[in-house]
């Protein structure tokens, strides 16, 4: 089977895309799989990183001033054009979209050219790009059941984001633990606001960790561009600061975390049934983080604090809740499991399986 896989733009499109793909691979070794994204965003290096074969094009986002917006459309323009060639040469049994602007014309050229295609949301807020295909495409994959208000419930499929999948089969590395200065004797708290960590959420998490006395551990990741700043902030020894960690590695250790509200950390969170302390980020396209956290905490899966509502004693005061009332981090676990997509790479695999040729 040859598949193409089209993504981009950010982490969020990107490694669900990577992770259905290295688990078609794992499938069948003679699965052929081609990548197209942006030349000039991350998955330009990322994807090549993990082995697969990638080809670029050059796109940008409908914002911006007149100007810019009219350079984007003749830059998807020339895309799509690009794209039918790529399609023609490689001649994919199903063309795959995980989101970002640079899948429109690919999914858009693979549509006019009677190629199957599917679409993944990973949002509970449907992005521009795959909204705008949506009409054209032969299966949708979504995250969150409130997408079926947008798409066709006719060809829309509630499985779920493949890092799930990835996330459920996780094991503890405690040499890792270890190499961290962390214990399993141990509680453990996982603090981390991104690959390259908020620097506004950063500064007001100085202050209420500051104030932070109980005797349990901190896992607090600053990312790369605060960590200078953040490991000499504190004195207890109970708080460990670092610039990245991988998360799989220990999330099985992790009794509850402080975190974003991206796609891809709720899609691990909810396979691996842990609770967390949502802090959504503002600044990010519609909001949509906002919206994948209101979903976890109408089920009882989380609790969230607005940025704009953010205070030490509100922050100190939830994270003492979570960590001595061990009856409401079970039910949260419970609940937040119940959101969770254990199968979502074999669920979406074997639709696209069945949708060849």
């Amino acid at each position: 089977m040859k598949l193409l896989i089209v993504t981009g733009g950010t982490g969020g499109h990107i490694y669900p895309a990577l992770a259905l793909a290295e688990y078609a691979r794992s499938q069948d070794t003679h699965t052929d799989i081609l990548f197209v994204g942006n030349d000039d965003r991350m998955e330009a290096s990322e994807i090549p990183a993990h082995g697969f074969a990638f080809q670029g094009l050059h796109t940008s986002g409908l914002t911006g001033n007149p100007l810019r917006k009219i350079k984007a459309i003749s830059q998807m323009g020339i895309a799509y054009q690009k794209a039918k060639t790529i399609l023609r040469n490689y001649q994919p049994d199903v063309v795959i979209g995980f989101g970002g602007y640079v899948s429109a014309p690919v999914m858009l050229a693979a549509h006019h050219m009677r190629i199957p295609t599917v679409i993944h949301e990973q949002n509970s807020i449907v992005g521009v790009a795959n909204k705008a295909v949506a009409n054209k495409v032969d299966r949708i994959v979504i995250c969150y059941e409130k997408c079926l208000a947008v798409f066709d419930k006719k060809k829309t499929l509630l499985l779920g984001n493949p890092r799930a999948s990835v996330a459920a089969n996780a094991q503890l590395n405690k040499a890792y633990l270890k190499q961290l200065q962390l214990t399993e004797k141990k509680p453990l708290i996982l603090i981390v606001m991104g690959s390259l960590g908020s620097t506004s959420v950063n500064e007001m998490m100085s202050d209420a960790l500051l104030h932070y006395q109980e005797d349990a551990q901190i896992l607090y990741v600053s990312g790369k561009q605060n960590y200078e700043q953040m490991k000499k902030k504190f004195s207890n020894p109970n708080i460990r600061v670092v610039d990245y960690v991988d998360q799989l590695a220990i999330l099985p250790q992790v009794d509850f975390l402080i975190c974003r509200a991206g796609a891809t950390t709720l899609a691990e969170i909810t396979a691996l049934g842990k609770p967390s302390i949502l802090i959504p980020s503002p600044y990010v396209a519609h909001n949509h983080q906002y919206y994948n956290a209101s979903v976890l905490v109408e089920h009882k899966a989380a609790m969230m604090i607005e940025e704009k509502n953010f205070s030490a004693e509100l922050l100190l005061h939830d994270m003492k809740q979570l960590l001595y009332n061990k009856k409401l981090r079970e039910e949260m676990g419970v609940h937040a499991r119940e959101l969770g997509f254990p199968d979502a790479c074999s669920d979406m695999l074997r639709v696209i399986q069945n949708m060849k040729r």
